[in-house]
């Protein structure tokens, strides 16, 4: 649903102000869409600076903890969303049909943007970073709204354990229990069982946004609740800035120490690497909040604020452009055809600042042309509501 949001008078727009919204946490969620379509889209995949491509299998680089921190800014923000109904077990046949309207919504958006603009039905991917998205609300949604801040610590480190215990002891047929290559773990064999043909099999010998590993995705999204609940209390922003930093840094650590039994793996998210990010997540939201929330850099802000407030648009819209200029064909002066994304690339960036420079620089200035785009909408006073 498009929203209009009314600026008073003749004013310059301002930022649309929601109760209880903390400006620093539209920021960080505008920063981490940003860098999602920064990393997606550079001018060829062959060249790119290795902290912006995602690492092979175990490890982890930049591009690694962009999509687990929206995860984890969409679980602070379900509780500042919920208000005191998060508080008090409080889900109403209203709420009910609120969630799962963008659970669906959510998820049929990912379909989309999977099967643009071709829809092969046969062989169309069915996971995707949009469905992930949408079950990781449903699910941490109902967990917020059901249980209390203790019980979604114990659920927390539940389906972390558990995942971790399914990926060392369950025996895959043909390969055993503990393996954790590419294709050959028990996160693959699940997803080729239960969807044959609708897997990104097409590109890596594994889904990253498979089912099984969804279990420690909505891990990821539970350590941003907690987050949530703690900067929805009554202490002062500074203590919470601080806790935020401390709480991050222990987790980072403790990932790092979970890595020497469980490598930190994005492809299986392993519990090690729900961990390490969560700790990333929350250093990245406790140092937006101080320059913004203590420091008061509000303004300097505001380009990462306007892309937060219309995330998933500026994702979806991002997808469908990347997508249509790499199907549309052209022919070079020699008489050769390829696609406009690169004849853009060779033609106006390689020229002039050569190989990977040149990728990075197509990169940056199609991420700045998605914030015209969004800047035009904040502009218009719409905002996208899911």
């Amino acid at each position: 649903m498009l929203r209009e949001i009314a600026a008073p008078g003749n004013e310059a727009p301002a930022v649309p102000q929601v109760r209880e919204r903390m400006v620093s946490l539209d920021a960080f969620r505008g920063a981490t869409i940003a860098a999602m379509i920064l990393v997606n889209n550079p001018g060829r995949w062959a060249l790119v600076y290795s902290p912006l491509r995602e690492t092979e299998w175990h490890g982890w680089s930049f591009a690694d903890c962009i999509f687990p921190a929206f995860l984890f800014i969409m679980g602070t923000a379900i509780v500042f969303s919920f208000g005191n109904r998060s508080e008090s077990g409080a889900l109403d046949k209203k709420t009910s049909l609120r969630i799962m309207r963008r659970t669906c919504i959510l998820f049929l958006l990912g379909l989309l943007l999977n099967g643009f603009p071709y829809y092969h039905l046969y062989d169309l991917r069915i996971p995707g970073v949009l469905q992930r998205i949408a079950i990781c609300y449903l699910a941490v949604s109902v967990i917020t709204l059901k249980t209390r801040v203790g019980s979604q610590v114990c659920i927390l480190a539940g389906l972390l354990t558990s995942y971790w215990m399914m990926m060392a002891f369950i025996p895959v047929p043909g390969v055993g229990a503990g393996f954790l290559e590419p294709g050959r773990n028990l996160a693959s064999y699940v997803d080729g069982l239960l969807l044959p043909g609708h897997l990104w099999y097409n590109i890596r010998p594994y889904d990253p946004e498979g089912i099984l590993s969804t279990i420690p995705a909505i891990g990821t999204t539970l350590f941003g609740v907690l987050t949530g609940h703690w900067l929805h209390s009554s202490r002062g922003i500074e203590q919470k800035t601080t806790g935020m930093l401390i709480a991050g840094l222990l987790l980072l650590i403790l990932g790092q120490i979970l890595s020497l039994w469980i490598p930190t793996n994005k492809g299986i998210w392993t519990s090690s690497y729900a961990v390490f990010v969560a700790g990333i997540s929350l250093v990245c939201l406790a140092v937006f909040c101080w320059l913004i929330d203590v420091r008061g850099y509000k303004k300097a802000a505001t380009p990462f604020v306007i892309f937060g407030m219309n995330a998933i648009s500026a994702y979806v819209l991002s997808e469908l452009i990347s997508k249509t200029i790499r199907v549309i064909e052209i022919t070079r002066a020699d008489g050769r055809r390829t696609t406009l994304r690169r004849f853009i690339f060779d033609t106006v960036f390689a020229p002039v600042a050569g190989g990977k420079l040149g990728s990075l620089m197509f990169a940056v200035c199609f991420t700045f042309v998605m914030f015209l785009v969004i800047w035009v909408m904040w502009r218009k006073h719409w905002l996208l509501k899911v």
